[in-house]
């Protein structure tokens, strides 16, 4: 008798799912829309001359549980400063085949340097393109940037660098909505990456081009 309720109660559950609306996503043409705050790939954020916010101190590589980041911290100098103070990340990488995005490096950050994007597209063929390096990671220049290395634009010290950063952020503001977000990787930044479809989704959109 048990058995029989069983079943009815499956085929109900069935039955139920018949009558609902289908939810179709055209992936990867039209990918869904991540939650703002979602914890996705993560930027190196940049001052608003364009130097690095990360001062290279290993304490995100520390507080990460997975043992997911490596940070190897080098010197700043008159002629090579690519960061205000002392102290820059000369080697920066991220482990995505580690990495379990719980952002307790974010919280462990003292400059707000490593914030997380809403990024979530990083599947690859090969583990070793999922360990992303300093380079992929590091925000864009944005407009009024320089490239570093290059001397403290913004005052004589550190100190004038982080006192402004709540009236002028740079690029922490606002990096959660990440411009490399979903179906929008830009391949002057990551050589050879696009996502699944993209030449499919490029053909379309010159066959509609070419209609109108």
């Amino acid at each position: 008798m048990g058995a029989i309720t069983g079943t009815f109660k499956g085929f109900g559950v069935t039955f139920s799912h018949m009558f609902r609306k289908v939810v179709t996503t055209d992936y990867p043409f039209k990918p869904p829309v991540s939650a703002p705050r979602y914890h996705g790939r993560h930027i190196l954020n940049r001052h608003p001359d364009g130097l690095e916010k990360c001062i290279g101190c290993e304490l995100c590589a520390w507080a990460c549980p997975a043992d997911a980041i490596y940070v190897e911290g080098g010197d700043n100098t008159d002629e090579q400063r690519f960061s205000p103070g002392e102290r820059y990340a000369s080697v920066y990488q991220i482990n995505y085949a580690r990495c379990i995005f719980c952002g307790l490096c974010i919280e462990a950050c003292p400059t707000r340097s490593l914030t997380m994007s809403n990024e979530y597209e990083l599947a690859r063929d090969n583990r070793q393109d999922l360990i992303f390096t300093k380079e992929q990671l590091l925000a864009p220049l944005l407009e009024g940037m320089e490239q570093p290395p290059h001397p403290m634009r913004l005052g004589d010290s550190e100190k004038d660098y982080y006192v402004g950063a709540l009236t002028n952020p740079g690029t922490s503001a606002g990096a959660e909505q990440s411009p490399m977000g979903p179906g929008r990787y830009r391949v002057d930044e990551h050589p050879g990456v696009t996502f699944p479809g993209a030449e499919q989704a490029a053909q379309r959109a010159a066959g509609k081009g070419a209609g109108a």
